[in-house]
């Protein structure tokens, strides 16, 4: 029992060259709660979104797995490097389907090598930033929140009608909102499509604006697009 402690007190002061079995699972074992509280701070502050693709049930085993390749790799470089040849053939199946799941699968890697080197009290550290910083995202939330006035108005025309009211059109699409820009104009089998950037729209005018626009020249098809807003 005095043998694995002292080893492990050697890894975590970073002292020591081999680790014992027990050593080896109590690292483990550090880096499995900390991916599990990582997936808890996932839940809880993304959890809402339908969008995700529920990255968060792979954490702890993600962070034992971390943590047990960099401990067996860092006394030895050949095999670290052979390691690193092998890994670059390794793809990810699954798509990250949002940006959050990047921070969450970093903080993930930070805390498995945190565990990995010993340093405890920076897994700690880590764990309490993210905390931190989740808290004050939530609490900011007008600051990273998408808005909601801004999107998109896809209208598709006759061409024949799109070249006679085209001035017409484009006026009426620059008074929506508080500036828009023309994001793409195509033309194919003799129709017409536009489609414009807004902002500064709020969704209650979409009905006043979709009037105006059939008043104008009226589509063949007409969607307005608002951005989706994030919890």
């Amino acid at each position: 029992m005095t043998n694995w402690l002292a080893e492990l007190k050697s890894a975590v002061e970073g002292k020591g060259n081999e680790i014992e079995p027990l050593g080896f699972l109590a690292l483990l074992a550090a880096s499995a709660l900390a991916a599990f509280v990582v997936a808890q701070l996932y839940s809880r502050f993304y959890g809402r979104q339908a969008a995700g693709s529920d990255i968060h049930r792979s954490f702890p085993l993600l962070g034992i797995a971390v943590t047990a390749i960099f401990i067996c790799i860092q006394f030895s470089l050949p095999l670290s490097l052979g390691l690193l040849g092998a890994l670059s053939i390794v793809r990810f199946r699954t798509p990250i389907k949002e940006p959050e799941e990047i921070g969450f699968l970093m903080v993930v890697i930070a805390t498995s090598l945190a565990a990995a080197t010993g340093r405890l009290f920076y897994l700690a550290l880590v764990l309490v930033a993210a905390t931190l910083g989740l808290v004050a995202q939530a609490l900011l939330g007008s600051v990273f929140r998408r808005r909601r006035d801004s999107g998109l108005v896809i209208a598709t025309y006759e061409e024949a009608v799109y070249g006679a009211q085209s001035g017409a059109l484009l006026s009426a699409l620059a008074d929506a909102g508080r500036r828009g820009a023309l994001e793409s104009l195509t033309v194919q089998d003799g129709r017409v499509t536009v489609t414009w950037r807004f902002f500064g729209l709020p969704p209650a005018a979409a009905p006043a604006l979709e009037r105006k626009l059939r008043e104008t020249a009226p589509p063949t098809s007409l969607a307005i697009v608002f951005a989706a807003a994030a919890p």
